[in-house]
């Protein structure tokens, strides 16, 4: 039998008071935090681990971006719905919008390569192991 494949993960959480700043808004960089919330919770319910402890591969990040539309504060019930947007060989990209009461607050993306330790210590590109890959799949465009 065939295991699913995933393309999208809604993660729901509450912001924390700890992920504010001192006028009560989320800092900027909690919004990667919680894309790569999404990220580890799609990769667990595709029934992985992005970081296990006998890796013979990683996934470092090469690019990530966000766009902020309107301010998360602390208590509020967000929305981090995470989307595979591109697969090659050795990459994914994910498309990624946080939402608060069913409205837009940021969008982005993170796209990340799958690498492989050289002797030397050096991080060197590779395919992402079938075992993988075949978990994925690329999100149908919304209609």
């Amino acid at each position: 039998m065939t295991e699913p494949r995933w393309s999208e993960y809604t993660l729901r959480r509450r912001v924390q008071f700890y992920e504010v700043d001192s006028a009560g808004i989320v800092h900027f960089s909690n919004y990667f935090r919680y894309l790569e919330e999404a990220e580890h919770a799609l990769w667990r319910a595709a029934g992985l681990s992005i970081a296990p402890p006998d890796a013979e591969v990683g996934f470092p990040r090469v690019a990530a971006s966000f766009e902020y539309h309107r301010p998360l504060r602390f208590e509020d019930e967000i929305e981090v719905h995470l989307r595979v947007e591109a697969m090659t060989d050795k990459s994914i990209r994910y498309g990624c919008t946080i939402t608060v009461d069913g409205r837009r607050a940021a969008t982005g993306s993170v796209t990340i390569v799958c690498a492989r330790r050289q002797p030397d210590g050096t991080l060197k590109a590779a395919s992402i192991p079938p075992a993988i890959a075949s978990r994925f799949e690329v999100a149908r465009t919304e209609v």
